[in-house]
């Protein structure tokens, strides 16, 4: 290939009335305003569709005679000011939810930092590749919608993730199409010459280097390191190439990447990160840069900037299997790492090498991310309530003598963005009986009771449309599939007729992993073939998703139900739809009647596909596993469960339990529910349960909802934690890391010398106290750095989650002035039954975020 001597940039050469679209383009607002997508459908439809939804693209493709028809034609130009209007007033509003509540906290170049590996903001940004990237898009979005003073972290892929297709047996292929950067709706960061920003790693040997590119997602700046510049050698510059892409020494190079260099962008860039979220461990290493910079810059030791990122740093895990993290061999964490614990952090091999166990005092050949992002932070989250519960059980080893249910992992549920997955006829109706108001707030109960008001007919009469609208979109996709794959006359005749517009439609769209269960409405075909083939309530199923390109055992169940859509027990029944991604997506969550999801219970972490059918009218069908185990309630038929929750050792029994039990609830209460209809052809009762599920789930399951979570349990606390270490010259880090070193050291001399209940008293009447008293020697500590607890409950429930209590013991009297003091508590007796009590000791001061991150609890 011939190299170039020098290069320039060709831009749209737009009319001056229509140069709006300009900074519409480039800002990602566009996404989630079906306005702004309507202007530039109008300009050109079939342009925005062939340029796969990419203003920016079609800006530079659309001819100058139409773009001259457009500047002339008033209505458009009208209705392009009116929506540049609207983008105007949003991003210079200051009556945001964060500036209402918080504005005054911070300065300008105060931020928090958010840091994911993928993002997931619209179709034609090939920088995710499934769930964890749609949520952190959705997370921008709604930060953006709150106001929120937050910028993001992430890498430009130049391949993208996989795009998928299938050969004629149904085996999984890829291709990887090339990313053209200048025609994507991001710009390349420069300096006040117009030179990109260029920044440099140490990297064994070399110096690797990376330009930055930013995406507006409304008020949002987020900021993707791409090291694909002439300046890195071609494996260096293949560091960016795809997402997941390349071996191990290829992901800790993109860790290390997103991580440290991440950091050291934005802080080029002039931002000042209070906080940092990690979302997944895969920047967990940004703790380690943070650390350096504290040491460097505020003359801090290795333990107080330690102590300073821990208090400031949030670490949310979205996996429920240790399989599912990063982990990398000490010797390759040597390669990258020896000149940096040893030189920068000025630390010994061992003590760094302890920052990626959970066990304590411990040496491991390996180096696990999330483990180092746990050390390095105090705030950690699972993505609900049963994988909160499934992360403590995951890492309990880590927390020895901490209670279950008191191991410092929280949780907060995912949500969607709900107006990016909420279909235009949906949107509109809602804006005619709902108002704005759940677009500017969607967490407003109230605001989603109105959909009672919503007409049964209209309200179904809407669903149609989605779902007609969706069978027609799949023809299309089934006969390009036909054609690229050179099938008959009679095959494209097939994919033509395929499905029908009226029928009961489930939709099963995702990654294609094994324990995600793809298969398991297959397992009795002739029972699903008399399901799908009752002529008088038909049934139809439309699959989608990817298999991991070195995932054999997904490719194998994608072949498998790529066999069954050509079974004519199945054939046009039950479709697979190749290249699964946000506009696939767009369409079936609009579309579909029910949102399938058999997960393996409980594998599945939150999920949040079933979410982005709740706006739209569709119904969840789903085990009780992620979201959908806190969101199911019977008495609300909100939609369908499948089992009880149960967990199984034997997988081939619990595949054959839970099938069953999807057959026999479609049999006997979905399709009587979606088939029973009057004289107008209305299923009242299932739109009964459409306006249940909306109101009741809407208000919570959306990411305005979820970031408002974040900013009011972690990130305000986190802020407000930097903003007390750094006053006077960093006194309090100093401070409370002294404390805690002296904790540590002093605790193994504690004694808990005699405990005594109240002897008076065996039997105790419900309602009066039973008194416990307590000898402790505290060593070389105070009460002022301890509490002395009670901690009791009912003997017969401790196989139960979260029945204990506990009552923190006052001092009675010190004893001879010295280490020993008594410490005296009442229990509250308000209900009959054997109790158990015991004493414990743990750390005590203001600034702790759990009495369990040090490590140390005496129990008697």
């Amino acid at each position: 290939m011939q190299k170039f001597v020098g290069d320039f940039t060709v831009v749209s050469d737009l009319p001056k009335k229509l140069e709006p679209l300009r900074e519409l383009a480039y800002n990602v607002w566009w996404s989630w305003n079906i306005e702004a997508v309507d202007i530039f459908r109008r300009l050109d439809s079939d342009l925005w569709e062939s340029t796969y939804h990419n203003p920016v693209l079609m800006l530079g493709k659309v001819t100058q005679a139409r773009l001259q028809q457009a500047a002339e034609d008033e209505a458009f130009v009208s209705s392009l000011n009116r929506v540049y209007q609207h983008f105007q007033l949003y991003m210079e509003s200051k009556n945001t939810w964060y500036q209402k509540n918080y504005g005054s906290r911070r300065k300008t170049n105060q931020c928090i930092a958010y840091f994911s590996a993928e993002f997931g903001l619209t179709e034609c940004l090939q920088t995710y590749s499934g769930g964890l990237g749609i949520l952190a898009g959705d997370h921008l979005k709604s930060a953006s919608d709150l106001g929120l003073p937050l910028v993001a972290v992430g890498l430009l892929y130049k391949e993208g993730y996989t795009q998928q297709y299938l050969n004629a047996d149904g085996w999984q292929q890829e291709r990887y199409d090339i990313n053209d950067f200048y025609n994507l709706p991001m710009q390349l960061v420069t300096d006040e010459n117009g030179d990109p920003i260029i920044l440099d790693l140490d990297f064994p040997g070399r110096k690797v280097y990376y330009q930055i590119w930013k995406i507006q997602v409304g008020r949002v700046p987020l900021f993707l390191m791409d090291t694909k510049i002439p300046q890195n050698s071609p494996e260096d510059q293949n560091i960016t190439r795809a997402l997941y892409g390349g071996n191990k020494e290829t992901r800790i190079q993109q860790e290390i990447l997103i991580g440290i260099g991440g950091l050291r962008a934005i802080r080029r860039l002039g931002y000042n990160p209070l906080v940092c979220h990690l979302n997944e461990g895969h920047s967990a290493f940004l703790s380690l840069e943070k650390i350096r910079i504290a040491m460097q810059e505020n003359g801090l030791t290795f333990d107080e900037a330690r102590l300073v990122g821990f208090y400031t740093n949030i670490f949310t895990t979205h996996t429920p299997v240790p399989a599912g993290i990063d982990v990398f061999p000490n010797e390759l964490i040597e390669k990258y790492f020896g000149n940096y614990y040893r030189n920068e952090l000025k630390i010994s091999n061992d003590r760094f090498y302890q920052l990626g166990t959970l066990e304590k005092g411990k040496t491991s050949h390996e180096f696990n991310m999330a483990h180092l992002a746990m050390n390095t932070s105090g705030f950690v989250n699972g993505v609900s309530r049963l994988h909160g519960q499934v992360s403590r059980k995951m890492w309990a080893h880590g927390f020895p003598g901490v209670p279950f249910d008191e191991i410092p992992i929280d949780y907060i549920t995912n949500g969607v963005h709900t107006r990016s997955h909420l279909s235009r006829d949906m949107e509109e109706l809602y804006r005619r009986y709902l108002g704005e108001r759940f677009i500017e707030d969607p967490t407003d109960k109230t605001v989603w009771a109105k959909v009672e008001e919503i007409p049964d007919d209209e309200l179904w009469r809407t669903h149609e449309r989605r779902r007609e609208r969706l069978v027609a979109f799949i023809r299309k996709r089934l006969i390009k599939q036909a054609k690229e794959k050179g099938s008959s006359s009679q095959e494209l005749v097939f994919a033509s007729e395929a499905l029908n517009p009226s029928a009961l439609t489930i939709g099963f769209a995702r990654r294609f992993a094994t324990y995600k269960r793809a298969t398991l409405l297959f397992k009795d075909p002739d029972r699903l073939a008399a399901i799908l083939n009752n002529p008088e309530r038909p049934v139809q199923i439309i699959i989608a998703g990817k298999a991991h390109p070195q995932d054999v055992d997904g490719k194998k169940i994608i072949q498998e139900i790529y066999q069954y859509t050509k079974d004519e027990r199945f054939r046009g029944k039950v479709v697979f739809i190749e290249n699964y991604d946000m506009n696939v997506a767009r369409y079936m969550t609009e579309g579909c009647d029910i949102w399938l999801n058999n997960p393996r219970r409980p594998l599945e972490a939150s999920g949040t596909s079933g979410m982005k059918v709740i706006a739209n009218g569709g119904l969840n069908f789903s085990v009780l596993d992620g979201w959908w185990d806190e969101a199911y309630n019977a008495d609300l038929h909100l939609g369908w469960k499948i089992g009880n929750g149960e967990e199984y050792t034997d997988h081939e029994y619990h595949d054959e339990v839970e099938s069953s039990a999807m057959y026999t609830v479609i049999e006997n209460e979905i399709l009587p529910l979606f088939y029973t209809r009057g004289k107008d052809r209305i299923p009242r009762g299932w739109v009964g349960y459409m306006k249940s599920s909306i109101k009741n789930l809407a208000p919570f399951f959306n990411t305005h909802r979820m970031v408002q979570e974040y900013y009011e349990k972690f990130y305000k606390e986190a802020a407000d934690k930097y903003k007390a270490f750094e006053n006077n010259n960093w006194e309090l880090a100093r401070e409370l890391t002294e404390w805690e070193l002296k904790v540590i050291r002093e605790w193994k001399n504690i004694k808990i010398n005699y405990i005594k209940g109240d002897e008076n008293l065996h039997d105790v009447k419900v309602n009066t106290a039973f008194k416990v008293t307590a000898e402790v020697d505290l060593a070389g500590l105070t009460p002022n750095d301890v509490d002395v607890q009670v901690y009791y409950g009912p003997v017969d429930k401790q196989h139960e989650f979260n029945v204990n209590k506990v009552k923190v013991m006052k001092v009675v009297n010190p004893k001879n002035g010295g280490s020993v003091y008594t410490y005296a508590a009442d229990i509250e007796c308000s209900e009959t039954g054997k109790y158990g009590y015991t004493i414990r000791i743990l750390p005590k001061n203001e600034m702790l975020i759990s009495q369990f991150h040090l490590g140390v609890i005496t129990w008697s």
